[in-house]
């Protein structure tokens, strides 16, 4: 379950990282540095951790 959880918080963050997109590269362009990437980053090692504690248990 833990596991599952974990996948659709991954994809839904995706999503909103490429929903975002436009957002983001205009905020660059004002100036402004939107951390969507180490969401994403986040929220995969998340779900890789998942899968690793599944595995051992």
């Amino acid at each position: 379950m833990h596991r599952t959880a974990t996948f659709a918080l991954y994809q839904l963050t995706i999503a909103l990282g490429i929903l975002l997109m436009p957002v983001a590269l205009l905020a660059r362009r004002v100036g402004v540095r939107l951390p969507v990437d180490r969401m994403v980053e986040a929220a995969g090692a998340a779900y890789e951790r998942a899968g690793v504690e599944r595995r051992t248990d």
